[in-house]
Protein backbone atom coordinates (compact mmCIF):
# COMPACT_ATOMS: atom_id res chain seq x y z
CA UNK A 1 0.00 0.00 0.00
CA UNK A 2 1.18 3.33 -0.59
CA UNK A 3 2.21 5.60 2.21
CA UNK A 4 0.60 8.90 0.97
CA UNK A 5 -2.83 6.48 1.16
CA UNK A 6 -1.96 5.53 5.22
CA UNK A 7 -0.84 9.53 5.73
CA UNK A 8 -3.90 10.97 4.49
CA UNK A 9 -6.76 8.73 6.62
CA UNK A 10 -4.12 9.52 9.87
CA UNK A 11 -4.08 13.21 9.55
CA UNK A 12 -7.74 13.43 8.92
CA UNK A 13 -8.40 11.56 12.22
CA UNK A 14 -5.61 13.78 13.54
CA UNK A 15 -7.48 16.80 12.76
CA UNK A 16 -11.22 15.94 13.64
CA UNK A 17 -9.12 14.83 17.25
CA UNK A 18 -7.76 18.15 18.01
CA UNK A 19 -11.08 19.65 16.88
CA UNK A 20 -12.90 17.86 19.54
CA UNK A 21 -10.59 18.54 22.07
CA UNK A 22 -10.36 22.21 21.26
CA UNK A 23 -14.03 22.53 21.88
CA UNK A 24 -14.82 19.76 24.58
CA UNK A 25 -11.81 20.82 27.03
CA UNK A 26 -13.26 24.09 28.35
CA UNK A 27 -16.40 22.20 28.97
CA UNK A 28 -14.73 19.64 30.96
CA UNK A 29 -12.22 21.78 32.92
CA UNK A 30 -14.50 24.64 33.25
CA UNK A 31 -13.42 27.56 35.03
CA UNK A 32 -11.49 26.56 37.50
CA UNK A 33 -7.98 27.36 35.77
CA UNK A 34 -9.28 31.29 35.36
CA UNK A 35 -10.60 30.91 38.92
CA UNK A 36 -7.36 30.18 39.89
CA UNK A 37 -5.68 32.68 37.86
CA UNK A 38 -7.84 35.19 39.25
CA UNK A 39 -6.68 34.19 43.24
CA UNK A 40 -3.28 34.08 42.41
CA UNK A 41 -3.46 37.97 40.60
CA UNK A 42 -5.49 38.81 43.93
CA UNK A 43 -3.07 37.81 46.13
CA UNK A 44 -0.18 39.52 44.34
CA UNK A 45 -2.14 42.26 43.93
CA UNK A 46 -1.02 45.12 46.25
CA UNK A 47 -3.05 47.01 48.53
CA UNK A 48 -3.10 50.16 47.41
CA UNK A 49 -4.45 49.11 43.81
CA UNK A 50 -7.12 46.71 46.01
CA UNK A 51 -7.86 50.07 48.16
CA UNK A 52 -8.59 51.71 44.84
CA UNK A 53 -10.42 49.14 43.53
CA UNK A 54 -12.89 48.53 46.77
CA UNK A 55 -13.09 52.72 46.39
CA UNK A 56 -14.61 52.46 42.89
CA UNK A 57 -16.57 49.99 43.75
CA UNK A 58 -18.19 52.30 46.68
CA UNK A 59 -18.48 55.28 44.39
CA UNK A 60 -20.34 53.20 41.90
CA UNK A 61 -22.65 51.96 44.48
CA UNK A 62 -23.34 55.33 46.04
CA UNK A 63 -23.77 56.92 42.66
CA UNK A 64 -26.53 54.37 41.69
CA UNK A 65 -28.14 54.30 45.21
CA UNK A 66 -28.59 58.33 44.20
CA UNK A 67 -29.80 57.95 41.14
CA UNK A 68 -32.66 55.80 42.46
CA UNK A 69 -33.36 58.51 45.19
CA UNK A 70 -33.30 60.95 42.82
CA UNK A 71 -35.16 59.26 40.32
CA UNK A 72 -38.57 58.05 42.59
CA UNK A 73 -38.28 61.77 44.24
CA UNK A 74 -39.02 63.06 40.34
CA UNK A 75 -41.44 61.09 40.06
CA UNK A 76 -43.32 61.07 42.91
CA UNK A 77 -44.01 64.63 43.26
CA UNK A 78 -46.35 66.79 41.40
CA UNK A 79 -45.38 70.27 41.10
CA UNK A 80 -47.58 72.69 42.53
CA UNK A 81 -48.28 76.17 41.77
CA UNK A 82 -46.08 77.86 44.38
CA UNK A 83 -43.28 75.80 42.89
CA UNK A 84 -44.14 76.47 38.67
CA UNK A 85 -44.27 80.33 40.18
CA UNK A 86 -40.94 79.81 42.21
CA UNK A 87 -39.28 77.99 39.14
CA UNK A 88 -40.52 80.92 36.56
CA UNK A 89 -39.06 83.55 38.76
CA UNK A 90 -42.17 85.22 39.55
CA UNK A 91 -42.46 86.24 43.24
CA UNK A 92 -46.12 86.03 43.66
CA UNK A 93 -48.02 83.90 46.02
CA UNK A 94 -50.78 81.85 44.73
CA UNK A 95 -53.50 84.31 45.40
CA UNK A 96 -52.08 87.39 43.55
CA UNK A 97 -51.74 84.52 40.41
CA UNK A 98 -55.40 83.96 41.11
CA UNK A 99 -56.26 87.64 40.37
CA UNK A 100 -53.92 88.35 37.76
CA UNK A 101 -56.06 85.59 36.18
CA UNK A 102 -59.06 86.95 36.71
CA UNK A 103 -58.16 90.21 35.36
CA UNK A 104 -56.95 88.77 31.98
CA UNK A 105 -60.08 86.81 31.69
CA UNK A 106 -62.34 89.40 32.12
CA UNK A 107 -60.09 91.83 29.70
CA UNK A 108 -60.01 88.82 26.95
CA UNK A 109 -64.11 88.21 27.63
CA UNK A 110 -64.47 92.30 27.32
CA UNK A 111 -62.33 92.42 24.27
CA UNK A 112 -64.00 89.56 22.16
CA UNK A 113 -67.66 90.54 23.07
CA UNK A 114 -66.79 94.10 21.35
CA UNK A 115 -65.58 92.78 18.46
CA UNK A 116 -68.05 89.87 17.53
CA UNK A 117 -70.38 91.16 19.72
CA UNK A 118 -71.10 86.98 20.29
CA UNK A 119 -71.75 85.34 23.98
CA UNK A 120 -70.10 82.29 22.80
CA UNK A 121 -67.20 83.75 21.71
CA UNK A 122 -66.55 85.84 24.53
CA UNK A 123 -66.95 82.80 26.70
CA UNK A 124 -64.19 81.12 24.90
CA UNK A 125 -62.43 84.25 25.36
CA UNK A 126 -63.16 84.32 29.39
CA UNK A 127 -61.70 80.64 29.61
CA UNK A 128 -58.54 81.54 27.77
CA UNK A 129 -57.91 84.28 29.31
CA UNK A 130 -58.10 82.96 32.49
CA UNK A 131 -56.78 79.60 32.27
CA UNK A 132 -54.42 79.36 29.15
CA UNK A 133 -53.23 82.84 29.06
CA UNK A 134 -51.50 83.03 32.65
CA UNK A 135 -50.64 79.50 32.58
CA UNK A 136 -48.36 79.92 28.91
CA UNK A 137 -46.84 82.84 30.70
CA UNK A 138 -45.95 80.87 33.78
CA UNK A 139 -44.51 78.52 31.43
CA UNK A 140 -42.90 80.61 28.96
CA UNK A 141 -41.00 82.21 32.13
CA UNK A 142 -39.96 79.34 33.05
CA UNK A 143 -38.59 77.95 30.28
CA UNK A 144 -36.38 81.27 29.76
CA UNK A 145 -35.51 80.65 33.04
CA UNK A 146 -34.20 77.26 32.82
CA UNK A 147 -32.32 78.26 29.57
CA UNK A 148 -30.67 81.06 31.03
CA UNK A 149 -29.26 78.92 33.64
CA UNK A 150 -28.37 75.80 31.09
CA UNK A 151 -26.06 79.06 29.47
CA UNK A 152 -24.21 80.49 32.77
CA UNK A 153 -23.78 76.81 34.62
CA UNK A 154 -20.93 75.45 33.12
CA UNK A 155 -18.94 78.60 33.60
CA UNK A 156 -20.14 78.03 37.73
CA UNK A 157 -18.59 74.98 37.85
CA UNK A 158 -15.47 75.83 35.77
CA UNK A 159 -14.91 78.74 38.71
CA UNK A 160 -15.60 75.80 41.71
CA UNK A 161 -13.15 73.81 39.68
CA UNK A 162 -10.18 76.01 39.44
CA UNK A 163 -11.03 77.28 43.15
CA UNK A 164 -10.90 73.89 44.85
CA UNK A 165 -7.62 73.49 42.54
CA UNK A 166 -6.40 77.00 43.93
CA UNK A 167 -6.41 75.45 47.58
CA UNK A 168 -10.38 77.69 48.30
CA UNK A 169 -12.65 75.76 50.40
CA UNK A 170 -15.97 74.73 48.57
CA UNK A 171 -18.18 76.79 50.97
CA UNK A 172 -15.76 79.97 49.59
CA UNK A 173 -15.99 78.92 45.65
CA UNK A 174 -19.63 78.91 46.71
CA UNK A 175 -19.80 82.83 48.18
CA UNK A 176 -18.04 83.64 44.77
CA UNK A 177 -20.39 82.78 42.35
CA UNK A 178 -23.36 83.90 44.52
CA UNK A 179 -21.84 86.99 44.44
CA UNK A 180 -20.25 87.28 40.99
CA UNK A 181 -22.20 85.33 38.59
CA UNK A 182 -24.96 86.44 36.36
CA UNK A 183 -28.70 85.56 36.87
CA UNK A 184 -30.14 83.16 37.54
CA UNK A 185 -26.98 81.55 38.89
CA UNK A 186 -26.12 84.06 40.83
CA UNK A 187 -29.88 84.14 43.35
CA UNK A 188 -29.70 80.36 43.02
CA UNK A 189 -26.47 79.73 44.98
CA UNK A 190 -27.09 82.47 46.86
CA UNK A 191 -29.85 80.23 48.07
CA UNK A 192 -27.53 77.66 48.32
CA UNK A 193 -25.18 79.92 51.34
CA UNK A 194 -28.64 81.21 52.45
CA UNK A 195 -29.53 77.63 53.48
CA UNK A 196 -26.39 76.58 54.37
CA UNK A 197 -26.13 79.97 57.03
CA UNK A 198 -29.51 78.44 58.57
CA UNK A 199 -27.81 75.09 59.54
CA UNK A 200 -27.81 72.82 56.60
CA UNK A 201 -24.77 70.79 55.26
CA UNK A 202 -23.22 71.87 51.42
CA UNK A 203 -24.89 68.69 50.23
CA UNK A 204 -28.55 69.23 51.75
CA UNK A 205 -28.59 72.95 50.54
CA UNK A 206 -27.44 71.69 47.20
CA UNK A 207 -30.14 69.53 47.06
CA UNK A 208 -32.72 72.17 47.39
CA UNK A 209 -31.38 73.50 43.88
CA UNK A 210 -32.92 70.63 41.89
CA UNK A 211 -36.41 72.03 43.35
CA UNK A 212 -35.72 75.25 41.73
CA UNK A 213 -34.10 74.24 38.72
CA UNK A 214 -35.07 70.96 37.56
CA UNK A 215 -32.86 69.88 35.00
CA UNK A 216 -29.93 67.38 34.69
CA UNK A 217 -27.33 69.59 34.89
CA UNK A 218 -28.56 70.51 38.54
CA UNK A 219 -29.15 66.81 39.26
CA UNK A 220 -25.67 65.99 38.06
CA UNK A 221 -24.17 68.36 40.25
CA UNK A 222 -25.75 67.87 43.38
CA UNK A 223 -25.35 63.87 42.56
CA UNK A 224 -21.22 64.65 42.34
CA UNK A 225 -21.19 66.87 45.58
CA UNK A 226 -23.25 64.36 48.09
CA UNK A 227 -21.12 61.59 46.45
CA UNK A 228 -18.44 63.60 47.22
CA UNK A 229 -19.43 64.43 50.65
CA UNK A 230 -20.20 60.27 51.48
CA UNK A 231 -17.50 58.35 49.35
CA UNK A 232 -14.72 61.42 49.58
CA UNK A 233 -12.25 61.65 46.53
CA UNK A 234 -11.04 64.40 44.20
CA UNK A 235 -13.68 67.45 43.98
CA UNK A 236 -12.06 69.05 41.50
CA UNK A 237 -11.59 66.26 39.50
CA UNK A 238 -15.18 65.06 39.76
CA UNK A 239 -16.54 68.72 38.81
CA UNK A 240 -13.93 69.11 36.12
CA UNK A 241 -15.60 65.97 34.28
CA UNK A 242 -19.09 67.22 34.75
CA UNK A 243 -18.28 70.79 33.14
CA UNK A 244 -16.70 68.61 30.07
CA UNK A 245 -20.15 66.66 30.18
CA UNK A 246 -22.55 69.53 30.96
CA UNK A 247 -20.72 71.40 27.86
CA UNK A 248 -20.99 68.69 25.50
CA UNK A 249 -24.50 68.53 26.34
CA UNK A 250 -24.82 71.91 25.16
CA UNK A 251 -23.08 71.43 22.46
CA UNK A 252 -25.41 68.02 21.63
CA UNK A 253 -28.16 70.38 22.27
CA UNK A 254 -27.22 72.90 19.61
CA UNK A 255 -26.10 70.33 16.95
CA UNK A 256 -29.87 68.89 17.04
CA UNK A 257 -31.46 72.35 16.99
CA UNK A 258 -29.61 73.30 14.04
CA UNK A 259 -30.04 70.28 12.33
CA UNK A 260 -33.56 70.39 13.12
CA UNK A 261 -33.97 73.95 12.16
CA UNK A 262 -35.27 73.12 8.48
CA UNK A 263 -38.26 70.89 9.86
CA UNK A 264 -38.94 73.82 12.46
CA UNK A 265 -39.07 76.17 9.56
CA UNK A 266 -41.24 73.93 7.34
CA UNK A 267 -43.54 73.64 10.30
CA UNK A 268 -43.83 77.25 11.19
CA UNK A 269 -44.48 78.19 7.54
CA UNK A 270 -46.93 74.97 6.47
CA UNK A 271 -48.81 76.23 10.32
CA UNK A 272 -48.97 79.81 9.25
CA UNK A 273 -49.97 79.80 5.39
CA UNK A 274 -54.19 79.11 6.18
CA UNK A 275 -54.33 82.17 7.92
CA UNK A 276 -52.34 84.50 6.15
CA UNK A 277 -54.37 83.23 3.08
CA UNK A 278 -57.44 83.97 4.71
CA UNK A 279 -56.69 87.59 5.56
CA UNK A 280 -55.25 88.59 2.59
CA UNK A 281 -58.42 86.90 0.78
CA UNK A 282 -60.33 89.39 3.14
CA UNK A 283 -58.22 92.26 2.29
CA UNK A 284 -59.02 91.88 -1.57
CA UNK A 285 -62.64 89.69 -1.23
CA UNK A 286 -63.99 91.14 2.26
CA UNK A 287 -68.12 89.86 1.23
CA UNK A 288 -66.17 86.64 0.39
CA UNK A 289 -64.87 86.35 3.61
CA UNK A 290 -67.68 87.66 5.73
CA UNK A 291 -69.87 84.68 5.37
CA UNK A 292 -67.79 83.03 7.44
CA UNK A 293 -67.96 85.47 10.54
CA UNK A 294 -71.60 86.18 10.41
CA UNK A 295 -73.27 83.06 9.54
CA UNK A 296 -73.76 79.80 11.95
CA UNK A 297 -72.44 77.95 9.58
CA UNK A 298 -69.30 79.82 8.31
CA UNK A 299 -69.05 79.66 12.43
CA UNK A 300 -68.65 76.15 12.38
CA UNK A 301 -66.60 76.10 9.39
CA UNK A 302 -64.11 78.20 11.47
CA UNK A 303 -64.08 76.12 14.79
CA UNK A 304 -63.78 72.77 12.54
CA UNK A 305 -61.18 74.47 10.69
CA UNK A 306 -59.74 75.47 14.42
CA UNK A 307 -59.80 71.66 15.74
CA UNK A 308 -58.08 70.36 12.48
CA UNK A 309 -55.23 73.04 12.64
CA UNK A 310 -54.39 72.40 15.99
CA UNK A 311 -54.35 68.60 15.66
CA UNK A 312 -52.12 69.09 12.97
CA UNK A 313 -49.78 71.90 14.48
CA UNK A 314 -49.47 69.29 18.05
CA UNK A 315 -48.25 66.71 15.50
CA UNK A 316 -45.91 68.52 13.77
CA UNK A 317 -44.69 69.38 17.49
CA UNK A 318 -43.99 66.41 18.06
CA UNK A 319 -42.37 65.61 14.81
CA UNK A 320 -39.61 67.95 15.10
CA UNK A 321 -39.45 67.95 19.14
CA UNK A 322 -35.80 66.62 20.30
CA UNK A 323 -35.85 65.68 23.83
CA UNK A 324 -32.49 64.97 25.56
Amino acid sequence: MDVHQLLLPLLALLAVGGGIYAIAYPLLVGDSQAEKRKAALQSRMPAQLAGRVNDAAKRRKAVAESLRELDARTRSKKLSLETKLLQGGIAWSRQKYYIASAVAALLAASVALILSQNLFVAGGALFVGGFGLPSWVVSFRRKRRLRKFLDEFPSAVDIIVRGIKAGIPLGDCLRNIASEAAEPVKTEFRMIIEAQQMGLSIPEAVDRIIERVPLAESNFFSIVINIQAKAGGNLAEALGNLSVVLRDRKKMKAKIKAMSAEAKASAGIIGALPPIVATLIYMTSPAYMSLLFYTSTGHMVLAGCAVWMSCGIFIMKKMINFDM
